[in-house]
C-alpha cells in the first residue's frame, strides 16, 4: 500500500527560515573582541536588563524565597528523578583495560569535561524542567565548574523558579543573560567565568545559531530545530488521548511538527475532526502557536499495517515518538530511529519533558537517525590509553612499520625501527612493505 496522507504539511520545519548566521556571527565577533563590556551592552539591548549578570548569593536566596513551596517539591522531584536516571547511565560506563596481546595492555578512561554551560529558555515559557535535566546532567558526570545561564525579564530578572531549580540541581554560578550574548559569555569565559567545554540546552534560532557556529571551539550538545512528535497509534487507542498529545506538542512553537502515523482510517478521522476543537480551548498565547503548527505542518499518515507504520516513523525519526498500540514490546525491538520513546498511552512526552527522569534535550529534524539526546555522556570525554612490554612491543613495532612505509608516512616506520633497535638489537627484521 502506497502511504495516503490524509493530511499533508503545506510547509516544512525549514521552510520561510530567516538567515540569521549574519546578525549572529557579527554579535559573537563583537563580543569575542569586545569582552565584558560589549556583553552588557548586548544584554541592555536585547535583554532590557540591567542588574547582576552573576547572582549574588543574596539575590538566589531571595528567589527561592519567591518560589513556592508546593513547586519547589514538584521541582525537587523531577530533580531526583533526573539525578537518579542519569546515575543509573553513569554507571553503565566504565574505565576499561584489555590485554590485547600478551604484554600490551589498551585502555578507556573516562573523563568529564571540566567547564559547562548549560542554556536554559526563559521567554514566553519559564523552562524550568531545562534547567533540572541540563545542569543534573552536568552534575552527575562530575564537571568542575557548571554555569547555568538564562534570560533575564525586564526589571525582573531570572524567573525564580528557574533559579530555585538550577541551584539545587547544582550549578555553581547563575547568570542574568539571554540569547547570543549569553553564549558568548559562557563560550570566552566572560565575567570572571571559566571558558565552557562544552555548551548545552534549547533555544531559539539565534542560541541555536550561535552554538552551530561556535561548535568546534567548544562542544555541543546537538544543532537543534523545532521540536517535534510523532504518534503511532492503531484502532484500539483512544482518539481523545491522541488528539490531546498531538495539540500538546504542537503548542511548542507556529513551526513544531506533530505527526499521526496509524493503520485505522476511522481513527485518523476522529483525531483530525478533535484536534481543532482542543486547540480553540487552549488559552490565546497556546493557541495562537498549535493553530500555526497544526495547519501548516502537521501530517495524518494512513499505513497498511504495523511494519509500515514503524518504517514511516524511522523514516521521520522523530524528537518524541509516542506508541499506543498493541504488543509495546514489538515496536520497542522494531523502532530505531528516535530521540525518546513512550511506549502506551500510561506515559506521555510530557513526562519527558518534566518529571520522569529521561532528558528533555533530544535530536530534532531527523538528527535521530545519528545521534540520541543529552545525558551524562555528552559531557564526558572517552580517551585511551596503552601500555606495553617490550616483547609485545616487538610484533606491533613490526607491523607499524611496514604498514607506514606502504603509506608513505617513512617518519612513523622510523619511530618503529628505532624501538625495535634499542630492544632487540642482535636481532634482524624484515621492515619493508614488498614481499
Amino acid at each position: 500500500m502506497t502511504l495516503e496522507y490524509l493530511k499533508k504539511a503545506a510547509l516544512t520545519a525549514r521552510s520561510g527560515a530567516s538567515d540569521v548566521n549574519e546578525i549572529v556571527q557579527g554579535i559573537l565577533n563583537d563580543i569575542e573582541e569586545g569582552g565584558d563590556a560589549k556583553a552588557l551592552e548586548y544584554a541592555a539591548k536585547f535583554d532590557n536588563y540591567d542588574g547582576n549578570v552573576l547572582l549574588t548569593d543574596a539575590e538566589i536566596e531571595a528567589a527561592i524565597a519567591a518560589v513556592p513551596e508546593k513547586l519547589k517539591r514538584d521541582i525537587e522531584f523531577s530533580h531526583s528523578n533526573v539525578k537518579r536516571f542519569a546515575e543509573a547511565q553513569k554507571a553503565s560506563m566504565s574505565d576499561i583495560a584489555v590485554e590485547v596481546v600478551p604484554g600490551m595492555t589498551a585502555g578507556q578512561k573516562l573523563i568529564p569535561v571540566d567547564a559547562a554551560g548549560c542554556y536554559v529558555p526563559g521567554g514566553r515559557y519559564s523552562h524550568i524542567a531545562s534547567a533540572i535535566m541540563t545542569v543534573t546532567t552536568a552534575k552527575v558526570a562530575g564537571c568542575k565548574h557548571i554555569v547555568a545561564c538564562s534570560p533575564p525579564r525586564p526589571g525582573v530578572g531570572i524567573a525564580p523558579a528557574i533559579v530555585y531549580a538550577a541551584h539545587i540541581c547544582g550549578a555553581d554560578k547563575i547568570m542574568a543573560m539571554g540569547g547570543v550574548q549569553g553564549v558568548a559569555a559562557m563560550t570566552f569565559g566572560l565575567f570572571g567565568l571559566p571558558k565552557a567545554n562544552i555548551l548545552v540546552g534549547p533555544g531559539n534560532q539565534f542560541v541555536a545559531e550561535a552554538k552551530r557556529i561556535l561548535f568546534g571551539r567548544v562542544g555541543i550538545d546537538m544543532i537543534a530545530g523545532p521540536t517535534d512528535s510523532l504518534i503511532l497509534a492503531d484502532s484500539n487507542a483512544d482518539p481523545m488521548v491522541v488528539a490531546t498529545d498531538l495539540v500538546g506538542q504542537a503548542e511548542h512553537g507556529y513551526n513544531s511538527p506533530v505527526w499521526l502515523v496509524t493503520d485505522d482510517r476511522a481513527l485518523a478521522e476522529e483525531v483530525m475532526r478533535l484536534v481543532p476543537v482542543l486547540i480553540e480551548d487552549l488559552p490565546e498565547v497556546n493557541r495562537e502557536n498549535a493553530t500555526a503548527a497544526w495547519r501548516d505542518y502537521a501530517e495524518v499518515i494512513l499505513c497498511a499495517d504495523r511494519e509500515e507504520m514503524a518504517a514511516t516513523s524511522d523514516k521521520y525519526a522523530p524528537e518524541h515518538l509516542t506508541v499506543m498500540a498493541d504488543d509495546l514490546d514489538w515496536w520497542l525491538d522494531r523502532l530505531t530511529c528516535y530521540g525518546s520513546l513512550f511506549l502506551g498511552e500510561e506515559t506521555t512526552v510530557a513526562f519527558g519533558d518534566k518529571a520522569s527522569g529521561t532528558n528533555h534535550v533530544l535530536p530534532t529534524s531527523r538528527a535521530a537517525t545519528y545521534t540520541g539526546g543529552l545525558s551524562v555522556h555528552k559531557y564526558m570525554k572517552i580517551v585511551t590509553w596503552q601500555r606495553s612490554t617490550a616483547d609485545a612491543m616487538k610484533p606491533i613495532a613490526e607491523a607499524t612499520a611496514r604498514i607506514s612505509r606502504l603509506e608513505g608516512m617513512e617518519g612513523h616506520a622510523r619511530t618503529a625501527d628505532i624501538r625495535l633497535a634499542k630492544y632487540f638489537p642482535h636481532e634482524t627484521f624484515d621492515l619493508t612493505a614488498e614481499d
